[in-house]
């Protein structure tokens, strides 16, 4: 009977003790907050603080980590869709800007190849057929009349579409090429080499802005993408100059401008194969479009519907106003490549033209040298101060000539050593200054009217051009000490070097 009493109690006492572990349970479930210290009241609402999230917070954080996950993958889409539309590709360019950049450098190179023929032959031309100095100045001076004439109609051509000047120019550039290598006397000669001054002009103001437009894709990099071309001409020189002295050897000094001729109309032709990198009148998006945000290319219309590279305002500008005046400098020691340096090595080193030729090809070929530091430096330092460095160099090197020539030279060495120094020294400096001065001009270019405004340092370097080649022949005439025309041409230079450098 006891046993009987005694279990119901028994059993009584378990459910209490059960059930006051249940309420323990649930309050460490947190049905009750930890900070509540009376009861809970009806209608309150109770938020977990510890233990199993509830099912509303569980329903948030799913959501919200899916929404993590969509935008990570939506972001990625987004970067794989940037990567098939732009691919990366050499110097960080987009794979369009590679493949245009290529096809016109190598256009270049080969039409550069043909220049080279020619360089150390036009001075020995013209006394082929009977010229002095002086009348040897003015043919070679006559393009730069017409490029000067025709440098503002050009660059306004240029910048409405960059591909149909190249095409027209590199036409005229064949055709008149042509007409010199035919040229019986001095008029018909005269004439062709102003109609290849004209073709220059115009194929040079396309080629100018579609570069320009290119480079214009990896701005921090714009100086060492300029000095590419740099190099193309340097090489391509490097190449026809020695062909050319031997082709003058072999044939006469008709046939190396045949050469230049072929290669012009092979440029033509692959000219023919490239994109149009900007026109305002396209319905297709342009590449030069596509690289840009629609306001800014909107601008750059509006730059070119309106004209705003005014050269009257432009040159108003202190930095246009001494570019030109650094350009019109530049010149002078171009004129001396042309109508002295070639004389020169032909009656200094051994071998005559073809002496000449390979002193031209080393100096080609230091411009593999000079372009790539010289887009280098106008990366890292700038490409005003690496124009005003090299230009130092450049103008000290023509004005050494004169001493080099009055050297004697050691036996181990060959004659001239000294004078082949400068040139070359000239050379590589020079080459240094094209990509610097080339990234200065569009860096302070106006929108859309790049080719225009950079014609305007060209056009006042042509009108030097007109004279420098005749004042350095008269120099040269006047009897007075071997290369000291040259001397006179890297000071003109410095004088140029100085006025950009103070602004003037």
């Amino acid at each position: 009977m006891m046993r009987l009493m005694a279990t119901p109690r028994k059993q009584g006492t378990t459910l209490v003790f059960l059930l006051i572990c249940s309420l323990f349970c649930i309050r460490s479930r947190a049905y009750i907050p930890s900070k509540q210290t009376g009861p809970i009241k009806k209608g309150s609402t109770v938020r977990p603080e510890r233990g199993l999230p509830s099912l509303k917070e569980n329903i948030i954080s799913r959501t919200l980590q899916l929404q993590k996950k969509n935008n990570a993958d939506q972001e990625d889409s987004i970067d794989d869709m940037v990567t098939q539309e732009q691919p990366v590709s050499f110097l960080g360019m987009p794979e369009s800007t590679a493949k245009s950049l290529s096809l016109l450098l190598f256009s270049q190179f080969i039409l550069f190849i043909g220049v080279g023929a020619v360089i150390p032959t036009i001075p020995l031309y013209g006394k082929a057929i009977g010229l002095s100095s002086a009348a040897n100045g003015l043919v070679i001076s006559a393009p730069a009349l017409a490029s000067l004439l025709l440098s503002k109609s050009a660059g306004n051509f240029a910048d409405i579409a960059r591909k149909p000047a190249m095409l027209w120019g590199m036409l005229i550039i064949a055709i008149s090429d042509f007409g010199t290598a035919m040229a019986p006397s001095i008029i018909p000669l005269v004439v062709a080499r102003l109609g290849l001054g004209a073709g220059r002009i115009i194929s040079e103001s396309g080629e100018r802005g579609m570069l320009a437009d290119l480079a214009a894709t990896i701005p921090e990099l714009r100086g060492r993408a300029l000095s590419i071309q740099q190099v193309v001409i340097a090489l391509g020189i490097a190449i026809g100059a020695p062909a050319g002295g031997f082709i003058v050897e072999q044939f006469g000094p008709r046939a190396s401008f045949l050469c230049v001729t072929a290669a012009a109309s092979i440029a033509l032709l692959l000219y023919s194969l490239l994109e149009e990198t900007i026109s305002i009148t396209d319905e297709k998006p342009t590449l030069v479009q596509s690289m840009h945000s629609s306001e800014d290319f909107v601008q750059m219309q509006d730059g070119m519907a309106s004209n705003n590279a005014d050269w009257g305002e432009l040159i108003k500008d202190p930095n246009w106003r001494s570019l030109s005046l650094y350009e019109v400098g530049a010149k002078f020691g171009y004129a001396a490549k042309l109508a002295s340096i070639p004389i020169i090595a032909a009656a200094t080193l051994p071998g005559g033209a073809v002496g000449a030729g390979s002193l031209i090809s080393a100096a080609g070929l230091s411009g593999l040298v000079g372009g790539p530091v010289g887009g280098f430096l106008s990366d890292r330092l700038g490409s005003k101060e690496t124009v005003l460095l090299s230009g130092v160099i450049s103008g000290f090197a023509l004005v050494s000539i004169p001493f080099a020539l009055q050297m004697n030279t050691p036996d181990f060495l060959p004659n001239g050593s000294a004078f082949i120094a400068s040139v070359l020294i000239w050379s590589t400096s020079v080459s240094a200054q094209v990509p610097a001065s080339n990234a200065y001009a569009q860096e302070i270019a106006p929108p859309g009217s790049t080719a225009t405004a950079m014609g305007l340092p060209r056009a006042s370097g042509d009108a030097v051009f007109l004279v420098a080649p005749f004042l350095l022949g008269y120099i040269s005439d006047s009897g007075a000490a071997d290369g000291i025309e040259c001397a006179f041409a890297g000071f003109c230079g410095l004088v140029g070097v100085a006025a950009l450098a103070i602004g003037l």
